[in-house]
């Protein structure tokens, strides 16, 4: 496993994610259009691919754990944002090879980039309090 590679395939999953937001396409029509649409040569496609799949399968739950840490409606975050909390969520909650200060920062990382000026805050203070309450690991 290369960082940059799960990096980008954390980038490319919010992505996917945040399509499948908007569409409810099946995961298998939006990788097949990933495939096409983006150069995935530098990518952990496995990761992407396991990601995108876990997060749509997963979806209603992880919804459920994130929503006691959100200050509004689930249906009032920004879709960017909770793209990229399903996502963390996801890690944190099934992905016990990825050290959670790897997923926060990543998190925080995929806020900067593709949400808006704020995201990052609000992104770090919902996983840093599910961290903490919901004891998903251990704080080291």
């Amino acid at each position: 496993m290369k960082p940059k590679e799960r990096c980008s395939a954390r980038q490319f999953a919010l992505q996917a994610v945040y399509q499948w937001q908007l569409t409810q396409a099946p995961s298998s029509e939006i990788f097949d259009q990933f495939s096409v649409d983006q150069d995935l040569s530098k990518t952990d496609i496995p990761y992407f691919k396991a990601l995108v799949a876990g997060v749509i399968s997963c979806c209603d739950m992880l919804d459920k754990q994130l929503a006691p840490y959100l200050s509004r409606k689930l249906t009032d975050v920004d879709k960017v944002d909770i793209a990229i909390l399903r996502l963390a969520m996801f890690e944190l909650t099934y992905r016990e090879d990825v050290p959670h200060k790897v997923v926060l920062n990543e998190a925080i990382e995929l806020a900067k980039n593709f949400a808006t000026d704020e995201s990052y805050k609000f992104v770090n203070g919902v996983l840093d309090k599910a961290l903490r309450s919901l004891k998903l690991r251990a704080i080291k």
